[in-house]
């Protein structure tokens, strides 16, 4: 019986040991949160998207593009032509050439440049702004969540981790219990079933060791992959979770309609279209363009009386559209643009009242997950102290099996609250901070 007991103090003790050494050679890998965050905002492909999606509006964003400035090029045209001529006068004389060739070239460089549009290019140059700004939102919004997800993955390990603490706490205690309750059977002073209880509990422990080791491990490859790396490749994270924020509900709540991502996106796409209705009102307008350039043009005839003929000089001119009717196109376009500028007015209103009470249901959450951690963390001291008073009073045969695994039962579930507690406040202060775009 002495041999058995030796042989499972053995056992778990090699257990432990085992986890030490896993947990030093992780430690030659361990990131702190701003390595982790670094990591994915260089490594993150939807980063590297909206970032290139950002590059894209902001090199539209040109006077050019806008219709702003003149257009240059050089036009030309050239013709070569073969016929039979047959005439006949009114003298009663008849000409008949065969085979009368001709042939004419033009060269030039010409200049367009649309004076005025209605207005049209100024508001589009204005539209191109607010794209451009539109990208850049959208571009942030993408980097916030990017972040959020890396602190939720970076403290779920720790999280993990703790538990992974707790627990090992709780086995060695069992495996302590164990050699009391095999030393007092075999004394005499113990009965069967509180020897077989302590092995049940501790079995139970070496399972939930196991388990919550596969946990940490599964919580490794979800941090690796919000890292943007393999899943399997060494990575190990701090002990514990910073806490200690303290949010300024006033402050922040001035500062949530002007910082968060989601409802400056939609502000500018209402801006967006409204200068897209304006756009639409100026195809109203007239259009005046101005037209010139230096022209070249030649020609020749193989009969008739200019055999050849050169020409060379500048050119200017204007042109001038008035619109009349367009078939009701440029009505349609306005009373759809109204529609989408009415569309966009609703959804930033409805976008408001989601993120100001998303805002308030997180602040809320956060009050209440610090009340518990509060509560849980002297709960905890205090299932931790039950737990070794009942260990040293069943050594003095002043308690039972029964009292020392409620004990336990206590300290484990604590301890289970305790870093969920801490996880929950911890994400409930990242939330904040992502709504009003402060990470």
């Amino acid at each position: 019986m002495k041999s058995k007991n030796i042989y499972n103090s053995l056992k778990y003790g090699i257990l432990m040991v085992f986890g030490c050494v896993s947990a030093l050679s992780n430690a030659q890998n361990v990131i702190s949160i701003e390595d982790a965050i670094s990591i994915s905002l260089k490594n993150n492909y939807d980063i590297r998207i909206a970032q290139n999606d950002a590059q894209v509006s902001k090199v539209n964003n040109t006077a050019g593009n806008a219709g702003m400035l003149p257009t240059v090029g050089v036009v030309g045209s050239g013709s070569y032509t073969l016929n039979n001529t047959n005439q006949k006068l009114t003298g009663g004389t008849e000409n008949s050439i065969l085979n009368n060739s001709s042939s004419s070239l033009s060269l030039g460089v010409q200049l367009n440049w649309t004076l005025f549009d209605g207005g049209k290019m100024f508001v589009t140059k204005s539209k191109l702004n607010e794209i451009q700004s539109l990208g850049e939102i959208q571009y942030k919004d993408n980097v916030l969540r990017t972040i959020y997800t890396v602190i939720s993955a970076y403290y779920d390990v720790v999280r993990q981790q703790q538990q992974l603490n707790f627990i090992n706490e709780v086995l060695n205690y069992n495996q302590n219990r164990l050699i009391v309750a095999q030393a007092k059977f075999n004394a005499g002073s113990l009965v069967k079933s509180d020897l077989l209880q302590a092995k049940i509990d501790l079995n139970v422990s070496a399972e939930n060791k196991i388990s919550q080791e596969f946990a940490v491990k599964e919580s490794l490859k979800t941090l690796n992959l919000a890292l943007g790396r393999n899943a399997d490749e060494p990575v190990a994270v701090s002990e514990t979770i910073q806490l200690g924020y303290k949010p300024d509900k006033d402050e922040l709540s001035k500062k949530l309609l002007n910082s968060n991502t989601s409802i400056l996106t939609l502000q500018k796409q209402l801006d967006i279209a409204k200068l897209a209705l304006k756009e639409n009102r100026s195809l109203y307008l007239p259009n005046l363009g101005l037209k010139g350039g230096y022209y070249l043009s030649q020609s020749a005839n193989a009969n008739g009386p200019v055999l050849n003929s050169t020409s060379t000089g500048p050119q200017i001119g204007a042109t001038l559209s008035i619109p009349i009717y367009a078939a009701g196109e440029t009505n349609r376009k306005v009373k759809v643009a109204q529609i989408q500028q009415q569309s966009n007015e609703l959804s930033l209103q409805k976008s408001k009242l989601e993120v100001n009470s998303l805002f308030l249901r997180t602040l809320s959450d956060f009050e209440n997950q610090e009340q518990l951690l509060k509560i849980e963390t002297e709960n905890n001291d205090l299932a931790k102290e039950n737990m070794v008073i009942s260990l040293e009073r069943l050594k003095q045969g002043q308690t039972t099996s029964v009292e020392v695994h409620l004990a336990e039962e206590n300290y484990a579930q604590s301890s289970a609250r305790l870093v969920n507690f801490r996880y929950n406040l911890k994400m409930a202060e990242t939330k904040i901070k992502q709504l009003v775009a402060d990470l």
